[in-house]
Formats: C-alpha cells, structure tokens, sequence
C-alpha cells in the first residue's frame, strides 16, 4: 500500500516538496497537497507589481494543472486542525489522513504589531501589492514625501531594500525625485543588516546607494502609530508622507496553534536538521513554517528572511528523508537552515546587487556583493526561469 503523504500548502516550500516525494518515490507514495491558495504566486516579484512592471497573470500561475501532470492530487482548502496524534488534519473540505505530514503553510502577515499598519500600503501578499499600486497611482496625482519601511520584529528587508530602490527610480521617471523627500525607516541596527547580520561590504554599499539616491535612512527604529499622513517613531519624532509602504512582522498560521507542542509563540514549527518536528517523527514543516531561531539580539527586534531558495533547499531535504522512512530506513539528510548557501538579487529598477554567501548566516568562510545594472536582467531572467520551472514542475532542477 503507498505511503499516504500530506503535504499543506502549494508556494515554494508545499510545491517543492510535494513533487519531489512524487519524483522520488513513484507509485510507492500517495502524495495530496491541502492549500489555501489555488494559484502560486512569485513573490519576489511583488516589489515590482506597485509600479505597473508586472500584473496578476505575469507573475502566478493555477496550481492545481501543474499537480495533476505529475500526479499529485490537489485539494484547494484551508487546514484547521492537525492531529498528530491520530495522523489527521481537519480542512474546510473534510478531514485528511495521513502517514507523513509536511507543513509547508507560510505566513501571515502580524498587521498588529504597529498601530495603524492595517490600513497601510505593504507589498507582502499579491493583494495587498495590488492596493499598493492603487496607492501608488494616487500619489502620483496628488505627490509628496515618501517613505518605504520595515517594522520592528519584521524580517523581509529585502523586499523593503527592492522596494526602496525601485521607487527611487520610479520617482526619477515621474519627473518627481528632486520634489519629494525619501526615508527609508527600518529596525536593522544598520543599513545592509538585511536580517541576516550583514554581508562583507554591505553597509558602506547600502551607504552608498542611499547617498547615491538621495534617501535618508533611519535605522534601530521602531514604529509607535501609522497614521493616514504620519509615522510616528518610538522616539516621538514624526515623519510625514503622502505616500508609505511598511513591511510587517511574520507569524505562524492560527489554525498551528490548536495543536499543543506543535509551535513557538511566533506560530513556527520546531524543527530538528532533518526538518521534523522536534515532537513528532512523521511530521515535518519546511520554509517560513519550520521555526528558525535568532543568533543574536539587536536594540530593535528583528527577524530572520526565509527566502525562496532556501524555501526550496529546505523541502528536498524533507522530501529525501521522507522517501527513507517510506523505504524503511532512518532519516539521515541533514542540513541547518544557518549552513544553507545565501543566494540573491537585489533588483533597484535599473540596478541592483548580486549576493552569495557559503551560509546564510554567519559564521561565513566566502561571501560577495556584485553592484551593477547587469542585477536587474538577472533578475528578470530569475524571475522566467523559476516561473518556468516550477509550472512545469522540475522542482528538482537548479
């Protein structure tokens, strides 16, 4: 009888994993994937969407064609409960069981943590960029300051980064950059922290970006109240802006939380080298949803970025011990969120940076930034080859 094997969610992480059980296990697993969502969506390409670079269809794709070629049933429906337990999961389209559970289900976005912040424009999810370009074609009739930030406990500084950057250039081509002021407010301790304790080189670069475009930057910042016109700084001073876009704090899923022992208080799931549970041996999370704890501390919280690639390094490793325990043996593929190789490009709309690191976090042995306009082709060719590869389901491609 094949292994019944759950996977919840269908974005980088649930995607990656599902067809790469099925790649490595064939007719000796039966493979369902539960997801909320029934499109998959590239999100680091959200930072453009704001600006009219990229619409909906440019940038997603239907899930559920994409599984049925490869034979993974697909169930569009959120999960409400899982029970490790009696090895099922409760979903608004029934229950589901299971011999393997992988927890691939994201995040969502902590819109609590700064006064304010649920009515203010951010570029997290592909509808709340879509309200964001509304705002954007707003200000455009009617321009102003401008601030792009990141709030305390927030961990995305990337996009924040891209984004900045993006609209720096984006307010040169409105004719609008010598007009309006820039802020870039953020709880890094330094500009080019990037959640990621920094790179060889990043803070004078980020230095020299900022001073390049005119942008002021605020760091160890934490946001007191949004308000429709005003950000008002834990400090009391108050920055004005007609237009403002703010990168919130991650969490966990809700419905994780029912289920005792499962998550921390962030709503994540502890995780062992293997990427199973700390808990239960049949149950395995992967991507934003397997906890990640903080190597240091800083004055301002700030979290840790769970990027796509090692989204992607993460699932394979959970796939490949999977595929073991199926075959009868023991789980043996290891490999430490801290120690998975740093793989990016930060886009700046005509610029940008390229950044490889041995680790993702430090300590590192080898690690480069690469600034140049050759970043932003790079990109956009990035963003085709893996809109590309995961429609047609090659998750086990580069």
């Amino acid at each position: 009888m094949p292994a019944r094997i759950l996977v919840l969610g269908g974005s980088f992480a649930g995607l990656t994993a599902a067809l790469s059980l099925t790649s490595r296990l064939g007719a000796d697993a039966d493979v369902t994937v539960v997801s909320a969502a029934d499109r998959f969506v590239f999100n680091p390409s959200l930072i453009w969407l704001p600006f009219g670079r990229r619409g909906r269809t440019d940038i997603s794709f239907p899930l559920a064609p994409t599984f049925e070629r490869h034979g993974v049933r697909f169930v569009h429906a959120a999960a409400t409960y899982v029970d490790p337990a009696e090895h099922r999961v409760e979903t608004t389209e029934g229950v589901f069981d299971y011999d393997y559970l992988v927890i691939a289900t994201g995040y969502r976005n902590d819109l609590d943590v700064v006064p304010g912040m649920h009515e203010t424009a951010t570029i997290t999810t592909l509808g709340a960029a879509e309200r964001t370009a509304n705002a954007w074609r707003e200000f455009l009739d009617d321009p102003g300051d401008v601030i792009v930030g990141a709030t305390q406990g927030a961990s995305c500084f990337g996009a924040a980064y891209e984004f900045l950057f993006n609209t720096s250039y984006q307010l040169r081509r409105a004719g609008l950059h010598d007009k309006v002021k820039l802020t870039y407010v953020t709880a890094e301790p330094y500009a080019g922290h990037f959640g990621i304790d920094g790179m060889p080189g990043a803070k004078p670069l980020m230095r020299m970006f900022a001073r390049k475009e005119g942008i002021a930057v605020e760091t160890g910042q934490a946001m007191r109240e949004i308000r429709p016109e005003s950000i008002e700084l834990a400090d009391g001073r108050e920055l004005p802006y007609k237009f403002a876009m703010v990168i919130p704090p991650f969490r966990g899923q809700d419905f994780l939380a029912k289920t005792p022992g499962l998550v921390d208080a962030g709503g994540y799931v502890p995780v062992r080298s293997t990427y199973q549970s700390q808990h239960w041996d049949d149950v395995y999370a992967v991507g934003i949803a397997a906890a990640v704890p903080v190597p240091w501390t800083t004055a301002i919280p700030t979290g840790i970025p769970k990027t796509g690639f090692p989204t992607e390094q993460q699932a394979h490793v959970a796939a490949k011990n999977i595929a073991a325990q199926v075959r009868g043996t023991e789980p043996t593929t290891r490999k430490e969120f801290s120690q998975i190789p740093a793989l990016c490009i930060m886009d700046a709309g005509n610029n940008g940076v390229a950044m490889f690191a041995d680790h993702m976090l430090p300590p590192r042995k080898a690690a480069v930034m690469i600034p140049g306009p050759q970043n932003h082709l790079a990109k956009v060719a990035f963003e085709k080859y893996s809109l590309a590869k995961m429609r047609a389901g090659r998750v086990r491609l580069p």
